[in-house]
């Protein structure tokens, strides 16, 4: 049981699509928990990283990038970003070293502003530019709306992340620690599993195929030899592209898995016997009882 002295928040992590909000989670807790991809809508849950640091325990907030939705998948989505932004300590506004405030980005702020959260705006990638160009970056952000601080980083080679987590300590209240010490991720293994083998699905699929895809583990449990049996079975919207997933001879189906059981038995330590099947489910992403079934419920 940790001394009263401890202090611990809730921080959301907030941004467009593919910022890097993902990437930034995994450098925070230093193992993969959020599955990250140069596409855009890879997150689809509100997952919860635990970052333990002396006394102080952070729970960072991983949501969907906000997007204008198509789906009711989408609407489930964009749902998550604004309830996510409801009830926390501090939140952390992602953007990209752009000179220009987007329209989600401005729709963010305005929440975040109502809300009256101290806003950190956090510019990631700044691996990519030169730092006088960060200038420009900060005045278009600043000229109109006042942040609690203006961080740079790089969430990809881990720049800046040490002074941001220095930064949020002032934000988290004193009291007890919200998860035990070891826990990193809210996330039930199982879930951490499935979304592992759906970010294969979205490194080695293109255009929409992986977009329309699911995974559901329908068994993961311990064999006696201590060998993990996990059977997944992808879901995908239509027979072209249930064969483009399998490939020739199912060779793309058998790197997909390779991948993930590869990343699976890292991030669960032990060996994975992974099994996996593609069944077509027309239209799942506008199907509400399915979009439930596959993990994604408000709740």
């Amino acid at each position: 049981m940790k001394a009263q002295k401890t202090k611990a928040g809730m921080i959301a992590v907030v941004g467009r699509p593919n910022v890097g909000k993902s990437t930034l989670t995994n450098t925070l807790v230093g193992e993969k928990i959020a599955i990250v991809s140069n596409k855009p809508q890879t997150t689809r849950n509100r997952i919860c990283a635990v970052v333990n640091r002396g006394e102080s325990q952070f729970v960072f907030m991983d949501t969907p990038g906000l997007h204008k939705a198509r789906t009711r998948l989408g609407d489930y989505m964009v749902g998550v970003v604004r309830q996510s932004v409801s009830d926390v300590d501090a939140a952390l506004l992602l953007v990209e070293p752009i000179p220009n405030v987007g329209g989600p980005e401005e729709e963010l702020i305005e929440r975040l502003e109502s809300a009256k959260i101290s806003t950190v705006l956090v510019i990631n990638k700044i691996d990519t530019v030169k730092k006088e160009e960060l200038l420009s970056v900060i005045a278009a952000y600043t000229e109109n709306h006042s942040f609690a601080a203006v961080v740079p980083i790089s969430a990809k080679e881990g720049e800046g992340v040490s002074d941001l987590l220095s930064l949020l300590e002032d934000y988290l209240p004193a009291g007890p620690w919200l998860f035990p010490e070891g826990m990193v991720t809210d996330q039930p293994e199982r879930q951490v599993c499935a979304e592992i083998l759906r970010e294969k699905l979205l490194l080695c699929l293109d255009k929409e195929v992986p977009h329309g895809t699911a995974v559901e583990l329908t068994k993961f449990s311990e064999r006696e030899d201590e060998v993990i049996e996990c059977d997944a079975t992808i879901y995908c919207e239509k027979d072209s592209h249930k064969g483009i997933i399998i490939g020739k001879k199912g060779a793309m189906l058998k790197k997909i898995s390779t991948l993930a059981r590869e990343d699976m038995e890292k991030f669960m330590g032990g060996k994975i016997y992974l099994q996996t099947w593609v069944k077509v489910k027309e239209n799942w992403r506008d199907n509400v009882n399915l979009i439930h079934n596959f993990g994604y419920r408000e709740d």
